[in-house]
């Protein structure tokens, strides 16, 4: 049965999140003269793995889940590394592409033989295509990581990506949250039901001052498409917020990230709380 919470309020015990900068990222990846091919990841090549892992270090924005895929709330919460510790990040990849497994937080990932002969073979999904360390990251955290959704298909077959073993449910996201990065987290709203929280704009506007915050969205209803005829009234998307203002007219700018790169929307507040689903606020390191 469905289990469904109007608000969701908890904190994961522990160290906080590291912090490190892109440079001691870059650094620590250059230090690495030749990386040898891995048994346990036999389609990803060493040489394209270490420029991946170089280029999110650079560029951590274009982190990218796949078009068509269900992989966006692992790609959201890859932000959080990215930005406030990729140098963690890239010694824990450089890990499990050396050993199969490799642990994150309070999580040892430890991916079955299915994803790992995947990873790198994932073709005709723009970006994600030719990011193979990306491919063993969203694999694996689908792989590990069970909600409601994911019952009746829990083992990966070819082609999972786009299918309900990729899916995640509101509570399976803050859940990876907390068991990963070792965060406070504190999150309202529910996978059919919208957060409690008054005024919106208030209330994003506030807890961005003191952390991340990331949305649970109805993307149908967000990215409007012609050929789309029936549009059903749930979440389906996960995205990072990065500001958040009000105009004259009364209409709220938002500017988030997904898809590997900002956009920016104006929405009417209405139509703003009707695609608004969930609001995670995570109190994220200071630097």
């Amino acid at each position: 049965m469905m289990k469904v919470n109007a608000v969701e309020n908890a904190f994961h015990p522990g160290d906080s999140m590291p912090t490190s900068t892109a440079q001691e990222a870059i650094d620590y990846l250059n230090g690495i003269n030749t990386l040898d091919a891995s048994s346990y990841w036999p389609n990803v090549d060493p040489v394209l793995f270490l420029q991946n892992l170089k280029g999110f270090t650079v560029a951590p924005l274009k982190f990218y889940e796949g078009k068509g895929t269900n992989f966006c709330a692992y790609a959201a919460l890859t932000y959080l590394p990215l930005q406030f510790d990729p140098l963690g990040f890239s010694k824990f990849m450089v890990e499990f592409y050396r050993n199969g497994q490799a642990r994150m937080g309070k999580v040892m990932l430890k991916p079955s033989r299915a994803v790992r002969n995947e990873a790198g073979l994932i073709k005709y999904k723009g970006a994600l295509d030719i990011q193979p360390a990306g491919q063993m990251w969203i694999l694996s955290l689908a792989d590990h990581f069970k909600g409601y959704l994911n019952i009746f298909n829990r083992r990966y077959d070819k082609g999972d990506e786009d299918k309900i073993w990729a899916s995640t449910n509101f509570a399976k996201f803050n859940r990876m949250l907390r068991k990963l990065f070792l965060l406070k987290v504190n999150a309202r709203g529910a996978d059919l039901i919208r957060p409690g929280v008054g005024d919106r704009y208030t209330y994003l506007k506030e807890k961005m001052k003191t952390g991340t915050v990331f949305l649970y969205l109805n993307n149908r209803l967000l990215y409007k498409k012609d050929h789309v005829t029936v549009r059903l009234g749930i979440p389906t998307h996960y995205v990072a917020l990065f500001d958040i203002q009000m105009t004259e007219n009364g209409k709220i700018n938002i500017v988030y990230w997904d898809y590997g790169q900002k956009t920016l929307q104006q929405l009417q507040p209405k139509f703003f709380r009707k695609i608004l689903f969930g609001v995670t606020h995570c109190e994220t390191p200071v630097k």
